[in-house]
């Protein structure tokens, strides 16, 4: 049984919220930025719990590939990018604007594959994960006109979730729910909309599981059952900190035109591992940006009971 939430406690929380984004909107955003690293070591130094998770996680993505001293680099360099992430986006509605856009985002060499996908009207799915910043593409596709909708599961805090409904819509983007939505996803790709969903999130014991980092994850099955029953086109995509402040380059890791698929059942399951691989390739390409402080291989398959000697024979 869920636990009841405390109605207080979540406004104080959502109050004390509210105040460090004033403070920070009132500094410089360089000033910020540079006030990132340290509360990024601050917040590694405190959360000794996710430490210890994107430890494991690392051990378990690389081995041998990655002494104890480099994983623990690995680990401050994650805190240090999610802490700037989060600063940037306080500071998004200021600095990007149409006329602004480029200086923050570049397309990168793939990137024109998408604008001719989104200009000739078809259905797309864009999948990314927990990489680099995946709030920016939705946030821009919404400003340049393209009307998205992002999948996301609302907050437990209300208050909170309310402010970052209106982070994320404030561009014109739509929200979708994680559950209970599938029909309303379906719909809007069949008639040549954009859906934007994370692909690396635990689906949950009954997932079905593909390999990551070599290892079985569970993941959610309806990525693929949408882009198959729509003929989407799928983009795995993020998008990357390059040097500086508030830059990003939009890294394509792969492009599935499901219309050009088998007509099988076993499609699903080939279709997610495919997705979940070019995920992990996004990864390697810079594992710093990735947030490995989320259990993604929180659960594993049951093993399966051994036979008895009574249905060996029979077999």
């Amino acid at each position: 049984m869920a636990k009841p939430r405390h109605r207080q406690l979540d406004y104080l929380v959502y109050l004390a919220v509210r105040l460090v984004i004033a403070l920070l909107q009132v500094l410089p955003l360089e000033t910020a930025a540079r006030l990132a690293r340290l509360l990024a070591w601050i917040v590694y130094r405190v959360d000794r719990r996710h430490r210890l998770v994107a430890d494991d996680n690392l051990r378990q993505a690389y081995g041998a590939a990655l002494t104890a001293k480099q994983r623990d680099r690995l680990i401050r360099g994650v805190y240090d990018h999610f802490v700037r992430m989060l600063i940037e986006m306080v500071h998004l509605p200021r600095r990007m604007f149409l006329g602004s856009w480029r200086r923050h985002l570049s397309l990168g060499p793939r990137g024109s594959e998408v604008v001719a996908a989104l200009l000739a009207h078809r259905p797309v799915l864009i999948v990314t994960g927990h990489y680099g910043n995946w709030e920016l593409a939705g946030y821009l596709l919404a400003m340049l006109g393209f009307k998205s909708w992002a999948v996301a599961r609302p907050l437990d805090n209300p208050h909170l979730d309310r402010l970052l409904r209106m982070l994320r819509q404030r561009t014109g983007q739509g929200l979708l729910a994680k559950k209970g939505e599938l029909d309303r996803m379906e719909e809007i790709l069949e008639g040549g909309g954009i859906v934007c969903t994370l692909g690396d999130q635990d689906a949950g014991q009954n997932g079905l599981y593909v390999d990551f980092f070599g290892r079985p994850a569970s993941t959610h099955k309806a990525m693929a059952i949408l882009a198959l029953r729509s003929q989407a086109l799928v983009v795995v995509a993020g998008a990357r900190r390059l040097p500086g402040i508030l830059r990003y380059e939009l890294v394509i890791e792969d492009v599935i035109d499901s219309t050009m698929l088998p007509d099988d059942p076993a499609q699903v399951r080939l279709l997610t591992q495919r997705l979940t691989t070019a995920l992990e390739g996004m990864v390697r390409g810079e594992p710093s940006q990735y947030l490995w402080l989320h259990r993604r291989w929180k659960h594993q398959p049951k093993p399966r009971a051994p036979r008895s000697a009574s249905s060996a024979r029979a077999a």
